[in-house]
């Protein structure tokens, strides 16, 4: 078996659902420009770390100098419909969180596995082998490579799309100065269809194609530091981490299969755990239910700030269009 086939085989074996390879060169011009745009049109809101980077980002020999391929992988998180919809508070507001954040942090989960992958390589194949291991902290254009490695195609909602495990994928690279064969890039698109865009609860995408992140409640409730304006409250509704809705519309997605590795822990760390419960949590609390888990890099301080925001929107529905406003103080601790 030659070394490209054995390198995908035992990416497999390692538990990942896809794997690509690409080329090191620098993404395409059209890829930069789109996000240099994103960029200078403030788009990108406070994630000021994607401009601090960006010849860095676009340009995987900039982190490995020598570079020759990029290997792609990904990891489908796709649960079981109903998983972890059981409370043990039912009269107590809850939020709702995205589906990868009730796993175990899977930055750490996929980091294991390509080192793995560099020491069945250096064993077999190279052992001088030079790499960097890259999830998403790392700056690196990751979905731009994963689409010229052939794992999908960009979706309307900015999303990589597969069309056959769909949208709620893991990604994750290994730059090496291994010369291997490389992948070619799909064809399928989402043309015709607006779903995704459409179901976005506080219409982040315009008519011309543009994103604004600022107004995306994944951002809003992950990214965004300090107060959240009023107008985007409601948007929020009762998310407290993240936001599926326009995953969960995606044609694709609905006929993609469950998850296939069960080594990456499905936790659901806030399934016993109230609205109310979180905003008398100390940082003792906060750390021993979210250590782990990429909740926990949000901070103590703005998950209370989100469960604030998700009982005023629960309080709202709850009392039809009188307006009112929650205060930690007076609400009732479950015991």
């Amino acid at each position: 078996m030659d070394i490209t086939c054995a390198v995908k085989q035992k990416a497999i074996e390692l538990g990942f659902d896809l794997v690509g390879i690409t080329s090191s060169a620098p993404i395409s011009q059209n890829d930069k420009e789109i996000l240099k745009d994103f960029v200078s049109g403030g788009f990108a809101g406070e994630m000021g770390y994607l401009n601090r980077n960006m010849e860095i980002r676009t340009d995987p020999e900039k982190l490995l100098p020598g570079a020759k391929s990029v290997i792609c992988v990904a990891l489908n998180y796709k649960t079981p419909a109903g998983s972890g919809e059981k409370l043990q508070y039912k009269d107590e507001p809850h939020g709702q969180i995205a589906a990868f954040a009730c796993y175990e942090d899977y930055h750490s989960f996929i980091k294991i596995r390509l080192f793995r992958l560099t020491e069945y390589i250096a064993e077999n194949f190279k052992p001088d082998i030079e790499f960097k291991v890259c999830v998403d902290s790392v700056p690196l254009a990751e979905r731009s490579l994963a689409v010229r490695a052939g794992l999908g195609f960009i979706g309307k909602n900015r999303m990589l799309v597969n069309p056959k495990l769909g949208l709620k994928l893991l990604l994750g690279e290994l730059i090496t100065n291994i010369e291997l064969k490389h992948d070619e890039p799909m064809r399928s698109s989402c043309a015709g269809c607006d779903r995704c865009t459409m179901a976005c609860p506080n219409g982040v995408f315009g008519e011309d194609g543009s994103f604004d992140a600022r107004k995306c409640v994944s951002y809003l409730t992950i990214e965004k530091k300090g107060d959240i304006e009023s107008s985007d409250k409601a948007a929020i509704g009762k998310k407290l981490f993240g936001c599926d809705e326009c995953i969960k519309a995606c044609p694709m997605n609905k006929i993609a299969p469950v998850r296939s590795n069960k080594e990456f822990k499905y936790i659901n760390p806030l399934h016993e755990v109230s609205l109310c419960d979180i905003l008398y949590w100390d940082q003792k609390e906060f750390d021993n239910h979210l250590n782990n888990t990429t909740i926990h890099r949000l901070g103590l301080k703005n998950l209370q700030r989100n469960a604030l925001i998700c009982l005023e929107n629960s309080a709202k529905v709850a009392q039809g269009t009188r307006k009112t406003s929650l205060s930690p103080v007076g609400l009732s601790r479950p015991e």
